[in-house]
């Protein structure tokens, strides 16, 4: 029985973003437990689909867990230098203070950018490094978008990804990472493989519901052998202006010509789709057009518009209302959005209660874009807490803090319905309307914002599915993008 300590540091940064993450965000719970120390966290995240809970579940009838702590925020722009200071100086007396340890597994994302560190893991795994020695082994679970930099390489004994967007096997990617784990910890020494590959992928067209996405996510696992133990393709974040932004192949192996052989293999796979990492963008006229059409027809299925661009899970702040505004002026039906976060509609609506109507601003106003917030008289049909459990494949387990909640209407009887929230989530889960009284199954729109993670509980009810280009700062289209930090050559798709 080895005596590991485990501990989460996760943030998806979008530097393209102006919202900071500050040590308080950290602190605050949102889809994802806020900042724990010590044993609370295991409580925290139990049956959760996470990778530090995959990694707890398949440890703890082998070994012995010390828990240190878990720190996440939602995306946002980049991480305070406090922040990062501040937790990583946590995580590290942690260690220190921890007794003697055999082995080390970190939740990251793989993503992090503070205001004055690019490659926030990388820098955090150099740290770590220093603080146990050369010997221990250090094992992290990254997200599929992970920006995989060469000091996570070389610091990390090893690296694993989520294979999945939606991100549904987030908690496996933690049993994958125990079986690393347990072969460094048995001795085995393992040879490292890694390649950046050079152009952007973008977020819209990285789902692994769709091709080529779905074959290549899958590549690496048909690789593995007795000798290749773990091969990752990581499609990385493109709204992430660093040196290491972009793709990657990972993988570990006993024998090293093994181990590059499927590098390249896989890595050859994956440039021979560069041109197919695309798709049609809509705009809101264009895409309220088309879902006005088909909801006309008889015994159609809904549209879901996804509000990409204000995503929360990509760094937006989920509060501009350019596709509702569309909306309103051609007069749509049966229509459900969310999540918009609103902290101060959402606590008028509170005061106002079940019933009245509120005459109030919705959303933000966007100065690079000149967005502004929604005036119409709401009806304000329910009201919630903001605390329920996450149902759908992605948010599964979740204990949601969202804060005050509610659904509004304008338009009448059979008019737009907007679920608002006092914290920002992406919509990624059904649990999140049913909370305020929605079923989604009833309505013949649906905006979410989300870019795909609520593919996984939401694609079912779809005839279509268009990806919007509204207001926000999760750009789809990464030609409008001005990047000043990739390396040489990285083609922009």
């Amino acid at each position: 029985m080895a005596r590991i300590a485990i501990a989460g540091f996760l943030h998806e940064t979008n530097t393209f973003a102006s919202t900071r993450a500050r040590f308080r965000t950290f602190v605050e719970p949102d889809a994802w437990p806020g900042l724990l120390v010590g044993r609370e966290m295991l409580e925290a995240v139990a049956d959760v689909n996470l990778a530090i809970e995959g990694f707890i579940d398949a440890a703890r009838s082998a070994h012995e867990l010390v828990p240190l702590l878990w720190a996440s925020a939602n995306p946002s722009g980049m991480v305070t230098e406090d922040a990062f200071e501040a937790i990583s100086f946590m995580l590290g007396r942690m260690i220190r203070d921890a007794g003697p340890i055999d082995g080390l597994f970190l939740d990251l994302h793989g993503s992090m950018v503070a205001e004055h560190v690019d490659d926030g893991e990388g820098e955090l795994l150099r740290r770590l490094r220093e603080l146990v020695g050369l010997k221990l082994p250090i094992v992290a679970a990254l997200d599929f978008h992970a920006n995989v930099s060469p000091a996570m390489v070389e610091h990390a004994s090893g690296l694993v990804s989520c294979r999945t967007f939606p991100h549904v096997d987030m908690a496996q990617t933690g049993r994958r990472a125990l079986r690393l784990m347990n072969l460094l910890l048995a001795g085995l020494e393992l040879a490292k493989g890694y390649r950046q590959l050079p152009f952007l992928i973008p977020v819209p067209w990285q789902s692994t519901l769709t091709e080529p996405m779905c074959k290549l996510s899958t590549l690496g696992a048909t690789m593995e052998s007795v000798e290749l133990v773990s091969a990752d393709f990581l499609p990385g974040l493109p709204l992430t202006d660093t040196y290491d932004c972009g793709p990657s192949v990972i993988a570990y192996g006993t024998d090293r010509r093994a181990v590059e052989a499927v590098v390249n293999r896989l890595s050859d796979a994956v440039l021979k789709e560069r041109s197919s990492f695309c798709g049609h963008l809509y705009t809101p006229d264009e895409a309220v057009e088309f879902a006005m059409r088909h909801a006309a027809l008889p015994a159609a299925g809904a549209v879901i518009l996804a509000d990409t661009q204000d995503n929360p899970g990509g760094g937006g702040n989920g509060d501009t209302t350019d596709i509702l505004r569309e909306l309103i002026r051609r007069g749509a039906r049966r229509v459900c959005a969310g999540v918009l976060c609103d902290a101060e509609f959402a606590r008028l609506a509170m005061e106002a209660g079940v019933g009245a109507f509120l005459d109030a601003p919705l959303g933000a106003a966007d100065s690079t874009t000149g967005a502004q917030p929604l005036q119409a008289p709401f009806e304000v049909l329910a009201l919630g807490s903001g605390s329920f459990a996450g149902t759908g494949p992605f948010y599964r387990g979740c204990r949601m803090d969202l804060g005050p909640m509610t659904r509004v209407r304008c338009g009448g009887p059979d008019g737009i319905e907007i679920v608002v929230s006092t914290r920002k989530q992406q919509a990624g889960d059904r649990a999140m309307f049913r909370h305020v009284g929605a079923d989604p199954a009833e309505y013949r729109i649906l905006v979410l914002k989300s870019t795909v993670q609520f593919r996984a509980d939401f694609a079912s009810l779809a005839d279509a599915i268009l990806v919007v280009t509204a207001s926000g700062p999760n750009i789809a289209d990464l030609r409008q993008l001005h990047y000043k930090k990739l390396r040489s050559g990285v083609e922009v798709l």
